[in-house]
C-alpha cells in the first residue's frame, strides 16, 4: 500500500505553487465578471432564456474549440498557448469594460462578449490542465488537481458576493473592469515560467492529423469513454443550477445582486468542502458511488430550489450542489489524466471537456427555455428528473477507478537503420509481424491480439489486420499501415510501459529462439502511371 500523498503535496514545486496562487487572482476577477455579466442580462432583457444563454454563450466555446485547443496543447509551447489566451482574454475584457461603461450594450452585444471571453478559455484550459503534469510528479498529480477545483472554489465562495456588491454599489462596467485587472498576475506568473520540454527530431503533426490521433486515441480506451459521456449527463442535468441562479434570486426569493452572489459564494464553500473531503472520500468509497452521490446531491438541491421562497433556505441550499459539483467534476479530470499518456493528454482532456461543457451549453439553454415557458420551478424539478436517469445510467456504464498505470513512454523502439532513403514525410508505410504459434496457444494468442489491435489502432494505426497462413496455419501475420514514416516511428514511441506485458506474452506464446519477424514495406504503384495501358491510342470514329 503506497504511503498517502498529502493534499499539500504539490505546493512543495515552486512553479505549481506560483501559478495557483496567480490563478486565484484570474479566477476572482472571471467570478466578478459571470456575476456583472448574469445580473446585466436581467437588468436590460426580461427573457428568461436570454439570461441563460449568458452560461451558454461562455462554455459553449469549449465544446466547440477545446479539441483544437487539445490539438495545439500537444503540439505547441503550453505556455505560449496559455500567455496568447490570457492576452486575448485582457482584450476583450477591457472591450467589454468600455461598453458597459459607456452604457451602449445589448443583449446580443453582452452575448458576444461572454462568447469571446469563453473561446479564450477554450484555448487556455487544454494546456492549464496539461501543464498541471509537467509542473508537478505524477504520484502527486491527484492532489494538485483536487488544489486547483479549491483554489477555483475558494474565489468562488467569495468572488460572486464581492461581484454582487460591486454590481449593487458600482454597476457592471466595475465588476468587468476588476476582471480586467485580474489577468495581470497570471500573465505575468506564465512569463516567468520555463518548462522543460521533451524535444524530438520528428515534424510537428498537422492539426488535422494530431485531432484525428487525439478521437482515436480516445475511441479505444472504454474507460475514457465512460467518463465522457458521464461527465456529458453531468453537465447536461445539473448546469441548471448556475444557469437560473439570477432568475431564482429576482423572482422565487425576490431577492438583488447581492443575494445572487452570496447564493454563488454559498455554492462555492460547498465546492472547497467536497475538494477537501475528496481524498477522505475515494478512500472509503468507489469513484461509481462518489459520482452516485453527486448527482443524487444535485437533484434533491433542484426540488428543494424548485419550492423554496425564503433566500436563506435556498442559499443553505446551495452548499450540497456545491460540494458534489467538485466531487464529480476533479474526479471525472483525474480518471481522464491517470489513464492518458502525456504525448495525448491534452486532446484527451479537450475532449473530456467537450462533452462536460457541451452539456453544461446545451443544459443552460434548455432549461432556460423550460424556464420561460412553464416557469423555473418546472425547470428544476425536470433537471433533477435527468439527474435521476444519470444515476441509472451509471448500473451499466460504471466509471472506473483509478489505475495505478505507469504510461511513461516505454523507451525501448530503435528507428531502424534503412538502405532506402526515405523522409519523414515517404509513405504509406505497411508493416507485416509474423508469429509462430502453437495450436494449443491460439486462443490465448487471439484474446492478446484483440488487445493489441485495440494498442496499435489507439496510438495511430490504420487497417489493422491478422491473417493465418492456409498451408502452415502456425503463422500468423499481423499487419497495419501509417501514412508517413515519420508516423510510423512516433506510433512506436507512444507505446507505453503499461503496454508491455501484453507484447511480452506475445513474444512467449512464440515459438523460436529467434522473435517474431517483423517487415516494413513501403506502398509503390505497379504500374507506372505514365504506361501504356493509361494511354490507348484514340479511336477513330469515322471507320
Amino acid at each position: 500500500m503506497p504511503d498517502r500523498v498529502s493534499p499539500l503535496a504539490p505546493f512543495s514545486h515552486q512553479t505549481f505553487r506560483t501559478v495557483w496562487f496567480a490563478s486565484i487572482s484570474s479566477n476572482l476577477g472571471g467570478l466578478i465578471q459571470a456575476v456583472g455579466a448574469a445580473w446585466m442580462m436581467t437588468s436590460i432583457t426580461t427573457s428568461q432564456d436570454m439570461v441563460a444563454l449568458v452560461q451558454s454563450s461562455t462554455t459553449l466555446p469549449i465544446m466547440l474549440f477545446s479539441l483544437i485547443s487539445g490539438a495545439l496543447a500537444d503540439n505547441y509551447n503550453r505556455r505560449g498557448i496559455m500567455l496568447t489566451a490570457q492576452i486575448f482574454m485582457l482584450i476583450v475584457s477591457s472591450l467589454l469594460t468600455l461598453c458597459a461603461y459607456l452604457d451602449v450594450l445589448t443583449p446580443w452585444s453582452l452575448l458576444t462578449f461572454t462568447f469571446l471571453i469563453g473561446c479564450g478559455v477554450a484555448l487556455n484550459n487544454p494546456s492549464w490542465q496539461a501543464s498541471v503534469g509537467d509542473m508537478v510528479p505524477r504520484e502527486v498529480l491527484p492532489a494538485a488537481v483536487t488544489l486547483n477545483s479549491v483554489g477555483f472554489n475558494i474565489t468562488r465562495s467569495v468572488g460572486p458576493a464581492i461581484g454582487g456588491a460591486i454590481v449593487a454599489g458600482a454597476g457592471a462596467a466595475a465588476a468587468f473592469a476588476a476582471n480586467t485587472i485580474s489577468y495581470f498576475a497570471l500573465i505575468y506568473a506564465l512569463a516567468r515560467w520555463r518548462p522543460q520540454y521533451i524535444k524530438t527530431k520528428l515534424p510537428r503533426e498537422t492539426m488535422l492529423r494530431a485531432i484525428s490521433a487525439g478521437i482515436g486515441y480516445v475511441a479505444m480506451s472504454p474507460n475514457i469513454l465512460n467518463v465522457m459521456f458521464r461527465s456529458f449527463i453531468f453537465g447536461i442535468s445539473t448546469s441548471i443550477i448556475l444557469a437560473l441562479l439570477p432568475i431564482v434570486a429576482r423572482d422565487l426569493v425576490s431577492g438583488g445582486p447581492l443575494t445572487y452572489g452570496i447564493m454563488l459564494g454559498a455554492f462555492g464553500i460547498g465546492a472547497i468542502g467536497g475538494a477537501f473531503a475528496n481524498a477522505g472520500l475515494r478512500e472509503k468509497f468507489t469513484s461509481e458511488t462518489i459520482v452516485r452521490m453527486s448527482f443524487c446531491g444535485f437533484a434533491i438541491s433542484a426540488v428543494v430550489t424548485a419550492f423554496s421562497t425564503n433566500a436563506w433556505v435556498t442559499t443553505a441550499v446551495m452548499l450540497i450542489p456545491g460540494a458534489c459539483w467538485v466531487m464529480a467534476l476533479s474526479l471525472f479530470n483525474v480518471t481522464v489524466q491517470m489513464s492518458t499518456p502525456r504525448w495525448v493528454v491534452g486532446r484527451a482532456l479537450s475532449l473530456y471537456q467537450t462533452a462536460v461543457f457541451g452539456g453544461m451549453a446545451g443544459g443552460s439553454w434548455m432549461w432556460g427555455l423550460v424556464a420561460e415557458n412553464h416557469g423555473a420551478p418546472v425547470a428544476f424539478l425536470c433537471s433533477a428528473t435527468v439527474m435521476a436517469l444519470g444515476i441509472v445510467i451509471g448500473l451499466r456504464m460504471r466509471l472506473p477507478q483509478f489505475e495505478s498505470l505507469n504510461l511513461d513512454p516505454l523507451g525501448t523502439f530503435n528507428e531502424p537503420s534503412l538502405r532506402l532513403d526515405l523522409k519523414a514525410r515517404s509513405g504509406p508505410i505497411v508493416l507485416l509481424i509474423d508469429y509462430t504459434i502453437g495450436e494449443k496457444d491460439v486462443a490465448e494468442f487471439l484474446e492478446l491480439m484483440s488487445q493489441r489491435r485495440r494498442i496499435r489502432i489507439r496510438d495511430g494505426a490504420r487497417q489493422w489486420t491478422l491473417m493465418r497462413d492456409l498451408e502452415n496455419p502456425d503463422i500468423w501475420t499481423e499487419t497495419y499501415h501509417t501514412a508517413t514514416w515519420a508516423d510510423y516511428v512516433r506510433h512506436n514511441q507512444r507505446r507505453t510501459q503499461a503496454d508491455a506485458d501484453v507484447w511480452k506474452r506475445i513474444r512467449e506464446l512464440h515459438v523460436g529462439e529467434v522473435g517474431p519477424r517483423v517487415h516494413r514495406m513501403i506502398e509503390r504503384q505497379a504500374i507506372p502511371p505514365r504506361d501504356d495501358i493509361f494511354h490507348k491510342a484514340p479511336i477513330d470514329l469515322q471507320h
